[in-house]
């Protein structure tokens, strides 16, 4: 099956998950990362669960799933080992995303392998094949893209706005970005850091006569 890959706007949203163990855990804890407002229904949960239910965090029900239960929600993940449920929340779903954990003819939609770095998400996927080999991927990625990454985008964040705001002319500007956001800057990241990437661009901005 061919997928077609995008990143979903949750700010807010109402999202349920079914189910109350590690990997529902995990699940949970996506959701709440990318601002999604989270129900959560399972009688049992991990400590975790229960902390952020206990908090307020999410809304959390002690009970088993029933008929009803995805009404107005935005996107829905069953991560429970009954098989039962599972296709009864994937049968009411319908037209509402749903996600029923290593179980892909039960899925509108896969989570993929995740690397973030600030603004700057990574998402690996082999369509559902081998979830196992996604994970390797990506650990083989968060090694080429160390968590300093996080730093030189918000150093570039506020460079491009300070550029921006000097009214240059798009085209050269358009330019300097380029240099900026190279290869070359990549290679200076895992050989010196991020003090090393800052010399580089100030190096380039100094070449362009440019004063931030």
């Amino acid at each position: 099956m061919s997928y077609y890959p995008v990143f979903l706007n949750l700010e807010d949203k109402s999202c349920v998950v079914i189910g109350g163990g590690a990997v529902a855990e995990r699940k949970i804890l996506a959701l709440l990362d990318a601002g999604a407002s989270v129900r959560v229904i399972s009688p049992d949960v991990t400590g975790k669960i229960a902390a952020l239910g206990a908090g307020g965090t999410i809304k959390h029900e002690a009970r088993v799933y029933r008929d009803g239960d995805l009404k107005g929600a935005f996107l829905v993940i069953a991560a429970t080992s009954d098989m039962e449920v599972n296709r009864k929340v994937f049968q009411e779903a319908r037209d509402i995303p749903v996600n029923v954990v290593d179980v892909p003819e039960l899925c509108s939609f896969i989570v993929p392998s995740v690397i973030k770095r600030g603004p700057l998400v990574i998402a690996i996927s082999t369509s559902g094949v081998s979830p196992a080999l996604s994970k390797t991927i990506r650990e083989e990625l968060e090694g080429l893209y160390s968590e300093e990454l996080e730093q030189v985008l918000d150093f570039m964040e506020n460079v491009r706005k300070r550029i921006k705001d000097k009214g240059i002319d798009p085209d050269r500007r358009a330019e300097i970005f380029k240099k900026i956001g190279s290869s070359e800057t990549l290679k200076i990241l895992r050989n010196s850091g991020y003090g090393g990437v800052k010399d580089f661009v100030r190096v380039i901005l100094r070449r362009e006569r440019i004063e931030l």
